[in-house]
């Protein structure tokens, strides 16, 4: 059987609003603490028992926290502390739809990370980018220039991707403004 349904913007509204509650919590908690709180749910989950809709999404939360602790990356504001807020909400086992209530206890879970990667689909773009790039360098070398060289590249690759995210920011910025 097939169930879909769609949000409407209002729907959409009602998980922003939950999202930014989490926002704020992610700011009053150690990083650490939430990205292992993650992990943890993650880690509890009985895969087989849960609805594949929900599955397919928990591949957002494996992203999140690979992006996160890729001391490569570094992650700046304010995409750091979004990535934050969905794996506060993720790791929270009380959100919306208690994680405990069979079947349905996750959709809000997996609702919330579709909606985050939509949103931050840009900075998990740029972030597989990154990865494809430090993959094609192969692994460091044993000599002190070579890992230097490596480096360099990672940085000025790093900040070429940056500089484009945060241009896009600023664009998505301005056209708010207009708006408003």
């Amino acid at each position: 059987m097939r169930i879909t349904f769609e949000l409407e913007s209002a729907d959409i509204e009602y998980f922003q609003k939950a999202f930014e509650r989490f926002r704020r919590l992610a700011t009053e908690v150690e990083e650490v603490d939430i990205i292992d709180a993650s992990k943890q749910a993650l880690d509890s989950l009985c895969i087989a028992r849960i609805p594949n809709y929900v599955r397919k999404r928990l591949v957002h939360v494996q992203r999140l926290i690979l992006l996160l602790e890729d001391a490569d990356w570094s992650l700046s504001d304010p995409e750091r502390s979004e990535a934050l807020a969905a794996l506060a909400y993720f790791g929270d086992p009380d959100d919306l739809i208690p994680d405990n209530i069979e079947i349905i206890g996750l959709i809000d879970d997996a609702i919330m990370l579709e909606l985050l990667a939509r949103r931050m689909r840009h900075v998990l773009q740029s972030y597989r980018k990154f990865c494809a790039f430090r993959d094609s360098l192969g692994l460091a070398s044993s000599t002190e220039d070579a890992r230097v060289a490596r480096a360099r590249a990672l940085a000025l690759r790093r900040a070429e991707l940056m500089s484009e995210l945060q241009s896009r920011r600023q664009r998505v910025d301005s056209r708010i403004q207009e708006v408003e």
